[in-house]
């Protein structure tokens, strides 16, 4: 892969995880870095980045092909991703008016990094959307010519670190701005995110293969 085609890669994808409404990885990262802390945000966001390492590597092992080509195995896993994402939105839109000690202290499944990095790892994971992406998208930079397994490599690395970028510009902008305001500004957030999470699943729920290509 030529330097040129990289750079190239990079701008699209960071162009169009800016320009592109967030995704449930995008505010889990904003509401985890407001209510829950640095350390908790950041093991969030290294289970977002995994996401993107397995998608792509399941991409180069030809499993995106499988799924554009199961319409049984796409409807599982979509209905799947709906139905979390919504338990997720249930959950933030019930968090309890009160500091963000005393949310992360409400939230069930939320008061340690682990908990954060698999929710974030399984709504990542149990979404079809970025797999069918990345199956029609990545093959496009990819030069049959060079060594094809090592060029997924590199993507797949490059992915991981744009979205980290952007999820810690997230987290720390949730982090310092609950820092300012008070407990009810903490329960609008939490609200706030629980709709979009909720009309992402709803989203979702529509979502055809086709759509991808």
């Amino acid at each position: 892969m030529d330097m040129t085609t990289l750079l190239l890669y990079i701008v699209i994808v960071a162009v169009a995880a800016v320009t592109i409404t967030p995704g449930p990885t995008m505010l889990l990262a904003l509401n985890n870095g407001a209510t829950k802390g640095k350390r908790v945000a950041a093991c969030g966001i290294a289970g977002a980045a995994l996401s993107d390492l397995l998608l792509i590597g399941a991409v180069g092992c030809g499993l995106g092909a499988i799924l554009q080509a199961s319409e049984l195995l796409f409807t599982l896993v979509k209905w799947a991703g709906a139905a979390y994402l919504f338990y997720l939105a249930c959950q933030l839109w019930r968090a309890p008016l009160g500091t963000p000690q005393a949310a992360q202290n409400a939230m069930p499944g939320a008061r340690n990094g682990r908990a954060a990095f698999m929710r974030s790892l399984l709504v990542a994971l149990s979404n079809p959307k970025g797999l069918l992406f990345f199956s029609a998208f990545l093959p496009q930079f990819i030069q049959p010519a060079g060594d094809v397994a090592l060029q997924y490599v590199i993507l797949a690395l490059v992915t991981a670190l744009i979205d980290i970028a952007l999820m810690s510009l997230y987290a720390l902008g949730g982090h310092h701005a609950m820092r300012i305001f008070s407990g009810r500004a903490l329960r609008w957030l939490n609200r706030t995110c629980a709709g979009l999470l909720a009309g992402l699943a709803i989203a979702l729920s529509f979502y055809r293969r086709n759509a991808s290509s």
